[in-house]
């Protein structure tokens, strides 16, 4: 379980503990995004803190209509206890939180601030 907090901007915020290639390990706040289909954003000085393996480059559209090139690289992610790889797009912005990288899971926010916010991974489907 992995448990936050809705932040007085209402973002519903958890913490993320990282792990570079050479395990460097770094705790990183991050913002859940259910718009965000990827796995995790990260900002360029982080990528470049943690010296992540690049992976490849792509597009995306914004909410606004607007194109934007990124680059993708790999991370080791600490979920559910257990180390993920996964892959984090760089963006000059806040680090997200997406859809895939909570597949599987149940994401619960109480929405206030100060609110609870709880991603659980549930139990296989039969």
């Amino acid at each position: 379980m992995t448990a936050g907090v809705v932040n007085s901007a209402y973002e519903a915020v958890v913490t993320l503990s990282l792990q570079s290639p050479a395990g460097q390990s770094r705790e990183i706040e991050t913002v859940v995004d259910t718009g965000f289909t990827g796995y995790l954003t990260l900002p360029p000085a982080l990528v470049r803190d943690l010296a992540l393996p690049y992976v490849t480059s792509g597009w995306a559209t914004l909410a606004d209509g607007s194109e934007v090139s990124f680059d993708t690289y790999q991370v080791t992610v600490l979920w559910e206890g257990q180390p993920k790889e996964v892959f984090a797009d760089e963006a000059d912005t806040t680090p997200l939180i997406g859809m895939l990288l909570m597949d599987g899971c149940d994401l619960s926010i109480h929405v206030r601030n100060g609110g609870r916010v709880l991603i659980q991974a549930n139990a296989p489907q039969s």
